[in-house]
């Protein structure tokens, strides 16, 4: 399927070491953020510093963090996330097993992203962006190499978008960040 936006592809392992509330909160703080130390991603993760720092060096270990150098300064271990997001690869039993752990956990620390953002935001948002926002619910017959075409195709027209990131100063004016649920959700086998 290609992974056109450079994230992280993690294992059964690297997916096992993320599933974890604290850590999983430390590592988007760092990609939301940038780079920072324990004692400053502390008070955002619901952990002591000392705790935060040995989540860290866990995190590390998958790849999953690494030092920031430019941000050193005497003491002080900045740490910054390895990519800008993660994949997860599941083609195996304990794979799949560990996928589901790990998302059991994001969903969680997400909460009610939709109906968050429909009382919170929706209702003040202006015209030209009420007029984009949505939802679709669109059902499609397809064999599941048809399905992964579908993702990677999806994932080419947004690449361009995600990696804008990177160059804030070639982004266009009015711009704001816009976050894009999908769910791709065979149905299970003799589904009538």
């Amino acid at each position: 399927m290609g992974n056109p936006y450079g994230d992280i592809e993690l294992d059964a392992q690297g997916m096992r070491a993320l599933a974890h509330p604290v850590r999983l909160a430390i590592l988007t703080r760092l990609q939301q953020r940038g780079p920072s130390t324990a004692t400053g991603l502390s008070e955002h993760v619901g952990a002591s510093p000392s705790v935060a720092s040995w989540h860290l060096r866990h995190l590390a270990k998958h790849g999953l963090v690494r030092d920031a150098e430019q941000q050193r300064s005497g003491r002080e271990r900045w740490w910054e996330a390895a990519a800008r997001g993660i994949r997860f690869v599941a083609d195996d039993e304990a794979s799949r097993s560990a996928y589901r752990a790990l998302r059991a956990v994001i969903e969680s620390a997400e909460g009610d992203l939709v109906g968050e953002w429909e009382r919170d935001v929706e209702p003040h948002l202006e015209q030209e962006w009420a007029h984009v926002a949505g939802r679709a619910n669109t059902t499609v017959l397809v064999t599941p190499a048809e399905a992964a075409e579908i993702e990677s195709a999806i994932e080419q027209v947004l690449a361009p978008y995600v990696l804008r990131k990177d160059s804030p100063d070639d982004t266009p004016e009015g711009t704001r960040t816009v976050r894009i649920l999908r769910y791709t959700m065979p149905e299970a086998a003799g589904t009538p």
